[in-house]
């Protein structure tokens, strides 16, 4: 029986391999922790190819950032302009909560790439793009008509959120009841998703 053949794949589409190989081990060990050598290895290509794709692991990992929040950003502007959000009603920020509990959830390494990529922010370049981020995200988290107390404890409840999700907390529920306590107030309506992951 004669083999398929193999089908090259065009350069966009190993751009985009390559990107979702590096969001992986940038997830797992950071900036710092991450060599194109392991990116290279997550994507199945040689480690100069993907040099010669992104020049060096610094516009690898903003390219990896980048996407990353503004995937937090889109869906946020989504949910915006769907006017559900209402924040003049009590739980009227919950539809912007739950979509970003549903991203984080359904996509941990999102959440892993924001914190490291917070973490790495002493290298002028991932902390000029960071705190663009998050501008352009608080710009619509306020776009909403909420006010500042409102939008700061929307910010500081998803941070709560990300601190729980690096932690393990899903998979780790049982270990105690207050651990489970402070995921059920973190998560809110989303417990039971969190719950169902673990």
């Amino acid at each position: 029986m004669t083999p398929a053949p193999r089908t090259r794949l065009s350069a966009e589409d190993r751009r985009t391999l390559v990107v979702a190989a590096a969001t992986r081990a940038f997830s797992r060990s950071g900036y710092a922790a991450t060599s194109t050598d392991v990116v290279a290895k997550e994507a199945g290509v040689s480690q100069p190819y993907v040099v010669r794709i992104f020049g060096t692991k610094l516009e690898l990992f903003l390219e990896v950032f980048d996407q990353a929040t503004a995937r937090v950003l889109d869906s946020f502007t989504e949910i915006v302009a769907s006017g559900v959000v209402r924040p003049d009603v009590e739980g009227g920020m919950e539809p912007l909560g739950q979509a970003y509990t549903d991203l984080v959830l359904s996509d941990r390494d999102v959440m892993q790439v924001m914190l490291h990529g917070f973490v790495a922010a002493s290298e002028p370049a991932i902390g000029e793009l960071a705190r663009r981020r998050m501008g352009e995200i608080f710009d619509v988290i306020t776009s909403t008509g909420c006010d500042e107390d409102q939008a700061r404890d929307f910010v500081a409840h998803g941070m709560l959120i990300n601190v729980m999700l690096a932690l393990g907390v899903p998979e780790h529920l049982d270990e105690s009841p207050s651990l489970t306590s402070l995921a059920s107030c973190a998560f809110g309506p989303a417990f039971e998703d969190v719950r169902a992951v673990g």
